[in-house]
């Protein structure tokens, strides 16, 4: 008896050490969050939306990211759902089918992802190294994304310890630090008096019609947000719980000055009709330089490769990141016990060949159906990734409405409101958001060519069936993952 209560008494011990050895300031959190949510992908779209694009930030970072964000702090701060994210706060509500389903939406989403972020760097190698057939050529573009994504897979295995270093500085050095600057050299573009492209007043921010284009031009905003919640179960390790929401809507405030001022910088240095999705943020940069008397075209070959870098190193986070959680799952018998395997640095590498021969498959589909169409091809990957990370929230906003229907008794530390039904009120305004904003996904932008707009809703539909599939079949067969 003396000898159980010693061990309990040691683990509750180890417990309180952990918990002291992590806590976490409210900058800390707030650094951390920023990664995952701050992204350079989305500028030129942004830039390319108008005037408009300051509506649909405040839209969908106040009436969305920070609903969200707060009801997944209140789920990840209650006892026992603090480990596993989005799986156990689903798995608490609907049930283990169900959050399975969600964790593996939210794992196979990002392999779309990864296509719009090479799509970038390729984009930006072509400006910086003169070479547009980087962009133009199918077999060459597929030919670079193969080489990208098989060498940044490949170096997973010094450590995620290392790969996160590396990812800080060339986050730092080549998103950072060229997007700082480019807002910068936009005052400066302003201060000077020169010409700009689109005018901001209350006229011009407002949308005048509610129509397919218009919702449309909507759906990058929604990307531009997705990621917050993967933070909330930091919400434990807070010195102060309570400054949860202050930092959630701190980070909302700094993503739509970030993403406001980067895609203005863009949009009224540039005519519309010459920003292209993919290189968008390289070219802006040099017309921009060459507009108050900098050398643009030097600068911007280097802040090509720069830019490239950086993405690159986002590249490597995301690989490394999501397939701990999927490396658990496989552990706990939800995929076969294969990729239940790490190497002697701990990294589950097994899953991230998995992982990458999924990326190898979308953009076998993307690239090659968008032939010489840089900017299709960028935009079915964007939408793609936006309607798949959606098929996410939707399912975690049922969860947090049958929790505050139905197990409003279990203990928390945060709450979004104490009152359920505003709770409740709020989530339903969310989900709203959420259900039209995936239907018009499916919807092609205005500039999609003709005899490419059925390939868009197609491929549209086909990732989103195999990825609506893949946790069904796995879920099926897991009591006979024994192999």
């Amino acid at each position: 008896m003396d000898e159980e209560i010693e061990v309990t008494s040691q683990e509750n011990w180890g417990q309180e050490k952990d918990l002291v050895y992590n806590r976490l300031t409210a900058f800390k959190l707030f650094a951390m969050t920023s990664s995952m949510v701050i992204s350079v992908n989305e500028l030129a779209p942004f830039g390319k939306t108008g005037p408009t694009a300051l509506f649909y930030l405040l839209i969908a970072g106040i009436a969305w990211f920070i609903p969200i964000t707060q009801m997944a702090g209140e789920m990840a701060s209650i006892d026992g759902w603090s480990e596993g994210g989005i799986f156990t706060w689903v798995k608490g509500s609907l049930g283990e089918k169900t959050g399975w389903t969600a964790m593996c939406y939210q794992w196979i989403h990002i392999t779309v992802g990864m296509c719009t972020m090479m799509y970038v760097v390729i984009g930006a190698l072509s400006i910086a190294f003169d070479t547009p057939w980087f962009n133009t050529n199918p077999l060459v573009r597929f030919g670079l994304m193969m080489l990208i994504l098989w060498a940044t897979t490949a170096i997973q295995v010094i450590g995620v310890r290392k790969i996160g270093q590396i990812a800080e500085w060339l986050f730092i050095l080549g998103i950072a630090l060229p997007v700082i600057s480019l807002i910068v050299f936009f005052f400066v573009y302003v201060a000077q008096g020169r010409p700009l492209h689109m005018t901001l007043n209350w006229h011009t921010i407002l949308p005048h019609e509610l129509d397919g284009a218009t919702l449309v031009a909507f759906v990058p905003f929604m990307l531009a947000f997705c990621g917050g919640e993967a933070s909330a179960p930091h919400v434990k390790n807070l010195i102060h719980p309570k400054s949860y929401s202050k930092v959630m809507m701190g980070l909302a405030a700094t993503a739509i000055c970030f993403d406001l001022f980067g895609s203005m910088a863009i949009g009224m240095t540039v005519p519309k009709s010459e920003i292209q999705n993919s290189t968008g943020f390289v070219f802006a940069y040099g017309k921009l330089l060459n507009s108050i008397g900098l050398p643009g075209d030097l600068l911007q070959k280097i802040v090509g490769v720069l830019l490239a870098c950086g993405v690159v190193g986002e590249l490597g986070n995301w690989i490394s990141g999501p397939n701990q959680g999927m490396y658990e799952a496989a552990k706990q018998g939800y995929m076969p016990k294969f990729f239940a395997h790490t190497t002697s640095r701990h990294v589950p590498f097994r899953l991230m060949v998995l992982q990458s021969l999924i990326v190898t498959v979308s953009a076998v589909l993307i690239t090659f159906t968008s032939g010489a169409d840089a900017d299709f091809a960028f935009n079915v990957s964007l939408a793609a990734t936006t309607a798949q990370y959606l098929m996410v929230y939707m399912i975690m906003l049922v969860a947090y409405i049958v929790l505050k229907r139905e197990h409003e008794s279990l203990h928390r530390t945060y709450y979004m409101t104490k009152n359920p039904v505003v709770s409740i009120i709020i989530a339903l305004i969310a989900m709203v958001i959420t259900i039209v904003a995936f239907f018009v996904t499916f919807i092609p932008a205005t500039e999609t060519p003709d005899n490419l707009r059925i390939a868009y809703v197609f491929l549209l539909a086909l990732m989103c069936l195999v990825v609506s599939v893949i946790p069904l079949i796995l879920y099926r067969y897991k009591d006979k993952w024994n192999w």
